[in-house]
């Protein structure tokens, strides 16, 4: 079996955000982390691995330094890395970015594509179930546990107060929650063989059936209106009660809101 898991580096938003004056984000200048949807996506598919053999390729589109995120898939387990980077796909929206990514798994071999659900520096979860369109085929989202049965998978797709089973054929792109598993560490072994290996990088000559009018910022149709970092908060409204005018007050508060 093989498996292409895409991950994406994304900015460590306890260290803050930054922008570039068109409104996308400054990536250049922010300490990075791997997307947390994408890591447990990751450890579902080295799992997979581990009981049935499979082959693992991990894919992310990003800045040269995005070769950071697949050493580290690579140390956690995974076999091969590509990376898709060229100027001309910056500034990227989903549309934009899951075509790209679509081109660039055309190239390879798979029976299942793992993503996470959505990235935590834009929180769309739009960018696997368009690749999957892109691809021709079936999606599963928000897995909490995935199996294999034959050349199907098995997967329990969480809902807010319970869970559906869905069946379907591979090739198939499931996307993962950050809830699905506890991603394993790198071993000290795993990162000095990752960084022996090579990561193949392809560009956009190398991306099957794009079009050029689908890639990057100008193939965006998402348009940002306005980017801020997080707002601070004030300090809030301070009372000082005995416990009986507490809880009336705090009930009182909670109704002024239409909580209760």
């Amino acid at each position: 079996m093989k498996i292409v898991v895409c991950v994406k580096q994304v900015p460590d938003t306890a260290g803050g955000v930054k922008f570039n004056p068109d409104g996308t984000l400054d990536r250049g200048a922010m300490l990075t982390i791997m997307n947390p949807d994408d890591k447990a996506g990751l450890e579902a598919a080295l799992r997979l691995k581990d009981q049935y053999g499979a082959e693992v390729t991990v894919v992310t589109m990003g800045l040269p330094k995005a070769e950071e995120v697949l050493r580290e898939a690579m140390a956690m387990g995974a076999d091969k890395g590509v990376l898709v980077t060229d100027r001309v796909l910056g500034g990227a929206d989903t549309w934009a970015t899951s075509t790209t990514l679509a081109g660039a798994i055309r190239n390879l071999d798979y029976d299942l594509i793992i993503t996470g659900r959505q990235a935590i520096d834009g929180d769309t979860a739009q960018v696997g179930p368009q690749i999957s369109e892109h691809l021709d085929i079936p999606v599963i989202s928000y897995a909490q546990d995935i199996k294999i049965e034959g050349d199907s998978v098995v997967v329990e797709r969480q809902y807010e107060d319970r869970y559906h089973v869905v069946k379907a054929k591979m090739p198939c792109l499931i996307t993962a929650l950050s809830e699905l598993n506890e991603p394993r560490y790198m071993t000290p072994g795993g990162i000095f063989d990752a960084y022996k290996q090579e990561i193949t990088v392809w560009g956009r000559a190398d991306l099957k059936d794009v079009d050029d009018a689908n890639l990057g910022l100008k193939g965006s149709p998402t348009k940002i209106a306005k980017a801020s970092d997080k707002v601070r908060k004030g300090a809030g409204e301070k009372v000082s009660l005995d416990p009986d005018e507490s809880v009336s007050y705090i009930v009182d508060k909670l109704k002024i809101k239409h909580v209760i």
